[in-house]
């Protein structure tokens, strides 16, 4: 635990300091209220102060936006227009940091006391669980942390289930349906697997879909322990809590299936938080071991199934020949490859400063078995 400190009215005040993103305690702090500029609070940012803000709640919202604005602005036509994946990455982490520095006080029991803000309790304490004292935290986190709960609350509809998953806050939401709809597509052998592991489970969306398929005992796994949670509560929501088995754990649990399922971070890359973990994957080490693991945990004549983008190669960050590579080394052949096209809206705006790759990625369900000769040497 890190303390925020700062003076208010003379006296000195402290709080705990919450971030995400990892991001440090800010080395001083502005008290602030609605008569707070953007331009100001922009300067203050640049020099790493952060704004405490104490006047309405809605006012901090539009200051939030201004400085957003700002930020655009003040970048150079060369970034804006920038394609490269590290210079969008880059515009990214500074917009970010800058906005981070507008911050806010909840209480003891996670309430926000600003003029006219809503009831923050619930989706806090969803997202942070219950506190032992005031805690600060930037505004544009506890934005995501509000909608976040909105959308745990709401659920996301998956039409592969006919019904909607819940996602937690910290956890991957299936937002991008086209990958659900390979695994629910894709042939199952016959008769139908008995058992199944679903790596990087998530929310549970895929382990969800194989129970519904038929497969009798599902294994899902994270090591977030937030996903292990949401992904026991989605299955139970769904009625095949009894089949699915969510527990915590590095990529495979012990014993071998008849089918794997892995759906990676599809980006080479180190996050910045670990809400960016089902992003990108550094070094694509998910990706490695779950190839590299995958011939010891399958039932002979097992399959495993890979569902992954192709927007790395589009983007520079990996190479096909890489990726096959990968999957020769891990002694494993291909039997099939499913493909599917983006249906999400940055696929189709032409603002984005990734449109090109964008438009044209590729999500694949890559069937995989056991090689011939290596299967006869088990």
């Amino acid at each position: 635990m890190e303390t925020i400190r700062w003076v208010e009215r003379d006296r000195d005040h402290e709080a705990e300091w919450h971030s995400e993103s990892g991001a440090p305690v800010p080395g001083r702090v502005v008290v602030a209220d609605d008569t707070m500029t953007a331009d100001a609070a922009m300067r203050l940012a640049s020099r790493g102060t952060a704004t405490l803000w104490r006047g309405d709640y809605h006012n901090a919202r539009q200051l939030l936006k201004a400085m957003d604005r700002r930020i655009e602005r003040r970048a150079s036509p060369r970034q804006r227009g920038e394609v490269t994946f590290a210079g969008h990455r880059a515009e990214r982490t500074q917009r970010a940091t800058l906005m981070a520095h507008l911050v806010v006080e909840l209480g003891p029991d996670r309430s926000l006391d600003l003029r006219r803000a809503p009831d923050v309790r619930e989706a806090c304490l969803a997202a942070y669980g219950p506190g032992s004292g005031p805690v600060v935290v930037a505004l544009s986190e506890l934005l995501g942390v509000i909608g976040a709960h909105q959308w745990q609350t709401k659920g996301v509809y998956v039409p592969a289930l006919g019904a909607s998953i819940h996602p937690a806050y910290g956890v991957f939401s299936p937002v991008r349906g086209e990958y659900i709809d390979l695994v629910a597509n894709a042939p199952l052998a016959q008769p139908v697997p008995r058992t199944a592991f679903d790596l990087g489970t998530g929310t549970g969306v895929l382990a969800v879909v194989l129970a519904q398929r038929g497969v009798e005992r599902v294994v899902a796994t994270d090591i977030n322990p937030r996903a292990v949670a949401c992904a026991r509560d989605n299955a139970q929501r769904l009625g095949v809590g009894d089949r699915v088995e969510a527990v915590e754990a590095d990529l495979y649990p012990d014993g071998r299936a008849d089918l794997v399922v892995c759906n990676p971070p599809w980006l080479p890359g180190e996050p910045t938080s670990d809400l960016e973990a089902g992003i990108y994957d550094p070094g694509s080490d998910m990706l490695r071991r779950f190839l590299s693991g995958l011939a010891e945990h399958l039932e002979p004549g097992g399959e495993g199934w890979l569902v992954i983008s192709d927007l790395a190669e589009h983007l520079g960050l990996r190479a096909r020949e890489e990726l096959l590579g990968l999957i020769d080394d891990a002694g494993l052949e291909v039997v099939d490859r499913l493909e599917t096209v983006p249906r999400h809206q940055r696929a189709s705006d032409a603002k984005d400063s990734l449109h090109a790759a964008r438009r044209a990625e590729v999500t694949s369900l890559w069937r995989l078995t056991v090689a011939q000769g290596r299967q006869s040497a088990r």
